[in-house]
């Protein structure tokens, strides 16, 4: 064949690749809250200790999405072990966090983590709030940049097109992540 036939041949063939991306449009992704599930339990139990005073062991994380603020909502047991009582707190803790995609790491992330409810036990509830000033700490060390869920390559490719995730939808059950074809 000749090479003045071949560089027009490729030629169209690209032309007609790169028409095909924008033909795909974007795609969605659901994630499962039991994957989701799955990947914060591999983060628990949770040991910490704050100020050289207080042990803290997290386990349990109960987690659900909030479709109408875009936020996952994560119940998690706790004990807290100061040195001063014989026996340690147990109690609950509510911590919550937005949705983000880490890029880098190919994944949803837990993103502005805060502490929403703290209670604990038979503890005096003007005791406990003093102890809940470590709660945003505690929100921060454990949920921050958290992965929920990591993308393999092959959700980054579809139809020999890259796709780039664009956007988060939260339902009650699931997320689900929009991938557009990268331009």
């Amino acid at each position: 064949m000749k090479l003045k036939f071949v560089v027009p041949i490729i030629a169209a063939t690209i032309a007609l690749l790169s028409a095909c991306a924008t033909f795909l449009g974007p795609r969605d992704v659901e994630l499962p809250l039991y994957k989701l599930q799955d990947a914060l339990n591999r983060q628990f139990p949770f040991n910490s200790r704050y100020l050289e005073i207080f042990n803290i062991t997290v386990s349990n994380p109960r987690l659900a999405l909030q479709p109408d603020t875009n936020r996952v909502i994560t119940t998690v047991d706790a004990s807290i072990a100061p040195p001063f009582v014989k026996q340690s707190w147990q109690g609950r803790f509510t911590l919550s966090g937005m949705l983000a995609l880490d890029p880098a790491r190919r994944a949803v992330v837990l993103a502005n983590p805060r502490m929403d409810n703290f209670a604990l036990d038979g503890v005096d509830p003007a005791y406990t709030a003093q102890i809940a000033g470590i709660g945003g700490l505690l929100a921060e060390k454990i949920l921050k940049d958290v992965p929920l869920y990591s993308f393999g390559p092959e959700d980054f490719r579809y139809a020999g097109v890259t796709f780039i995730p664009s956007k988060i939808t939260t339902r009650s059950n699931a997320l689900v992540v929009t991938f557009e074809p990268a331009k």
